[in-house]
């Protein structure tokens, strides 16, 4: 087995962990923590009592305020989820996003389980049709871009178990892909060098090389 591919999934694998661990150690301890909808509010208590927002940013641009203040803005944001539509919602609640520009995150995601589904339906067909099981180059390419996708969706989550496991798995399916186009440059060099059935020897163009 060669190290390239071992070192190109151990680099992966470290660089998914920085970017999902790099969020939890850059943030702010809070002494106020409070959740609406999907989003959550921290604040950060002040040595002169008062309180100081540390998320979302808007809330923190604000600067420090009140107990009392601290309240009515939490108070403000409970009013404002509680106004939008029933079925908005649901839906940023099923799919635990703040705003609907964050379901293109979700839709990401959803896209590499699809082509994870695709994968195994095709590898299903293709063996059906030859009455045996077969690993057609199309389950590599769907394995490829679903895991790519379901990298960027779990950085996005912040979920270690999820990158850690696409991690290893782009880099297996990209090698994959590699062998397989290696393969088939082999079989076209083998297939020029080897004369046609029936060629004269010694014919120029004919000589193996």
């Amino acid at each position: 087995m060669k190290t390239g591919p071992v070192l190109a999934m151990i680099a992966l694998m470290f660089v998914g962990l920085w970017l999902v661990l790099q969020p939890t150690l850059n943030r702010e301890a809070s002494d106020f923590q409070v959740q609406v909808g999907a989003v959550e509010l921290r604040a950060q208590k002040l040595d002169d009592g008062s309180y100081l927002f540390v998320s979302p940013e808007d809330l923190a641009a604000r600067g420090p305020m009140t107990a009392s203040q601290l309240a009515s803005t939490v108070d403000e944001r409970v009013e404002a989820w509680n106004a939008r539509p029933s079925i908005e919602r649901t839906l940023l609640g099923f799919f635990n996003i703040s705003s609907w520009f964050n379901f293109t995150w979700v839709a990401i995601g959803l896209v590499g389980q699809s082509a994870f589904f695709g994968r195994m339906f095709v590898q299903w067909v293709v063996s059906e049709k030859k009455r045996r099981s077969e690993v057609p180059e199309l389950f590599w390419w769907f394995s490829l871009m679903g895991g790519v996708c379901l990298f960027t969706y779990f950085v996005w989550r912040v979920d270690v178990v999820g990158v850690l496991g696409q991690s290893t798995g782009v880099v297996i399916y990209s090698r994959n892909l590699r062998l397989i186009h290696k393969h088939r440059k082999r079989e076209a060099r083998y297939a020029a060098a080897v004369p046609e059935p029936g060629s004269q020897p010694g014919v120029p163009g004919d000589e193996l090389t």
